[in-house]
């Protein structure tokens, strides 16, 4: 199998910041070509965010070209008519438009679904929103902090001193992000082609906490905030060593049993506090400073490859940098590097192997309007053209 599966798929995306580029830079990682529409003269706010100031600047900060490798750019006004009229000759040569906008933007500018799909019945058309395109929320702004929250994932992150507390990465853009690149990927398989994907982050979320809904939904569970306890087993969570914590997920009978037995702790298990799951979850906290009374004696490297040696589920709490240099996640080329202006620099590949190989990108993120004269002139327009609507301030 290739690791460009989507080859032959052309996606306009008119999106900003994070989960629209996250889409369509998914997409294009599997050998998509995406076309990124842009605003003249700013583009993507994301070209102006990131850590390096000078990046900002220059309108290439490291939130764009973090989700915007493999990509083209174009400069579009789609509020002027002929912005509006190039869009549309676009769209007829297109299979996806993907689009971020607050709902309603596209549909009061003239270039909503029902319009776009008259130019081209075969168009999958994706929107991406906060809380989806209709409801008492739609038209309300959101950002990730705001779905988080919104959500309820924020009241059961952290523990019942530091609850409710973000998760520490952009969750809902992610989330929604993927849940579009899916939902996309599975519309251009349908027969015949062509369809509105509303995609609404808030639902991706909610989709994606699995159990905590599904215990509340059935169970009548309200859900807790459980800090770094697992709270469908015990003893699963977050144990002290002599020098750094570590997980252990000792969800199984038999995992439990052979973690009491590694630690010397046999007694625990005819302790009838401990007896079953049941009894393990309720008295959770007692069980953990019991164990750890033990883990504390050993570094965590020791506990790590012992347990898992026993079949016991363990692993060490890592720092993001000390995550990237693990011979796991190195040596499976996870990080790549692309070419940009003087140098390199890295970008995380595609999360999907294809049969031994992971798709990667080989086309650095594009400067703002970089593809203009090449994109505008295959529809057609020629070089004075092309340089009249840059002067009218259309491209």
């Amino acid at each position: 199998m290739a690791t460009d599966p989507l080859r032959g798929v052309r996606v306009l995306d008119l999106t900003n910041v994070l989960a629209g580029p996250y889409c369509c830079y998914q997409l294009a990682l599997l050998g998509a070509e995406v076309i990124k529409i842009e605003r003249p003269g700013s583009g993507d706010l994301a070209r102006q965010l990131g850590a390096d100031a000078a990046r900002n600047r220059a309108g290439m900060g490291i939130s764009f070209l973090a989700q915007n490798a493999q990509k083209r750019s174009v400069t579009l006004n789609l509020k002027h008519a002929r912005g509006k009229d190039l869009l549309r000759r676009m769209v007829r040569r297109a299979d996806v438009l993907v689009e971020n906008f607050r709902p309603g933007v596209m549909a009061r500018l003239g270039l909503g679904h029902d319009r776009l799909s008259e130019d081209n019945p075969r168009l999958i058309y994706c929107a991406i929103s906060g809380f989806g395109q209709d409801g008492p929320w739609a038209g309300n702004p959101a950002y990730d902090q705001i779905v988080q929250g919104i959500s309820g994932v924020m009241s059961i992150t952290g523990d019942a001193d530091s609850a409710p507390l973000r998760a520490g990465y952009p969750l809902a853009d992610t989330a929604g992000g993927m849940a579009a690149a899916f939902a996309i990927a599975a519309a251009l398989n349908q027969r015949p082609r062509g369809g509105y994907l509303d995609v609404s982050m808030t639902d991706a979320v909610i989709s994606a906490m699995g159990w905590v809904v599904s215990n509340h939904l059935m169970g009548g569970v309200d859900p807790q905030p459980q800090g770094n306890e697992n709270m469908t087993s015990a003893p699963s969570g977050t144990f002290r060593t002599a020098d750094r914590p570590i997980n252990i997920a000792a969800n199984r009978d038999t995992q439990w049993q052979a973690l009491a037995r590694h630690l010397g702790r046999d007694d625990l298990l005819a302790h009838p506090d401990y007896a079953t799951r049941e009894d393990r979850k309720r008295n959770r906290i007692a069980l953990r400073d019991t164990l750890e009374t033990v883990l504390r004696t050993q570094p965590a490297a020791v506990w790590v490859d012992a347990l898992n040696r026993l079949g016991v589920p363990a692993g060490p709490v890592l720092s993001v940098p000390d995550a990237l240099q693990t011979p796991q996640i190195r040596d499976r080329d996870l990080v790549t590097r692309v070419a940009c202006g003087d140098g390199t620099i890295p970008l995380t590949a595609s999360p999907v192997m294809i049969d031994g190989t992971r798709p990667a990108p080989d086309q650095p993120p594009p400067a703002l309007g970089q593809d203009n004269a090449a994109l505008w002139s295959e529809l057609g327009l020629a070089a004075p053209e092309i340089a009249a609507l840059q002067d009218e301030g259309v491209i």
